[in-house]
């Protein structure tokens, strides 16, 4: 018989993607692991229903995630990734050759090894970068009690349940704040506003006492149902999110990139909230 893996992390929707061959499953606590292969987005991987990347659709994610604030600062040397243990956010970090150090801390060596595994084409050998230093360790503990500095960081994490739910704390935030180097920039995933503005409204909250600048970008990932992904954006450089698109163009072409969704006019168009984005924002 056909499976069909059933999504239901917002009240009141359900959706299903179907799975035409399993290729992995284990339970993980309470949670059910499973990746599994579908028509349209290849392998996807899903913990307890819930969509945790594609091979389809991944790399709108990963590019936004990390080209706008590498590009937005535009002399980036360090970076930090709390989380990613797919790989994908360090294969597009580690495209800048201006990148001298990657810090990647992922709490769990399994989510490496099994992506590996099973999930190359997302890392794409990035973590055989030499400016890779890959730490074993609780995200929040790493960025409370690490002496580095970095010029971006990047939280690349699940939705604010279970381990991930750390992650989207004041003292976390506060503490992510103090590892930035000046001019520094922190960005965040933040759900879907439409379904999850609570998730938006309380990252802004804490990044407006922390921030002399703090808003969000959007970008839109099919699998991620409910309108577009929001990104929260902190620094204390308030021209970063008005950098010319002349200015990325020439940033984007110097760092030899070659990327599927992010472009220099939909970064800057990004930042062109709707309405409801907006309200979400003035909330905080």
């Amino acid at each position: 018989m056909t499976e069909w893996v059933t999504e239901a992390l917002h009240d009141g929707l359900r959706s299903s993607f179907r799975a035409d061959r399993v290729l992995y499953r284990r339970p993980v606590g309470q949670q059910d692991l499973v990746l599994y292969e579908n028509p349209k987005f290849g392998r996807m991987l899903a913990l307890d229903g819930v969509t945790q990347v594609t091979e389809a659709d991944e790399f709108i994610y990963h590019e936004m995630l990390t080209h706008v604030p590498l590009l937005a600062h535009g002399e980036v040397r360090s970076v930090l990734i709390v989380g990613g243990g797919d790989g994908g956010m360090l294969r597009e970090v580690v495209r800048h050759r201006s990148v001298e150090r990657v810090t990647m801390v992922e709490i769990d060596e399994g989510v490496v090894t099994f992506s590996q595994e099973y999930l190359p084409k997302v890392s794409d050998g990035a973590f055989d970068d030499p400016r890779l230093d890959l730490v074993i360790a609780d995200g929040a503990e790493f960025v409370r009690d690490t002496e580095r500095t970095f010029d971006v960081i990047i939280v690349d994490s699940t939705d604010p349940v279970g381990p991930g739910e750390v992650l989207f704390t004041d003292h976390f935030y506060g503490h992510a704040r103090r590892r930035l180097n000046p001019g520094g920039v922190l960005v965040t995933q933040n759900g879907v506003p439409f379904l999850q503005g609570a998730e938006l409204t309380g990252t802004m909250r804490a990044f407006g006492q922390l921030f002399a600048d703090r808003t969000c970008y959007l970008a839109t990932v099919p699998t991620y149902v409910g309108g577009p992904m929001a990104f929260g954006f902190g620094t204390d450089d308030k021209s970063l999110r008005r950098v010319a698109v002349e200015t990325l163009a020439d940033r984007y072409r110097k760092a030899g990139l070659s990327t599927r969704y992010y472009t220099p006019e939909v970064h800057r168009a990004a930042f062109a909230l709707p309405g409801y984005v907006q309200e979400l924002l003035d909330a905080a």
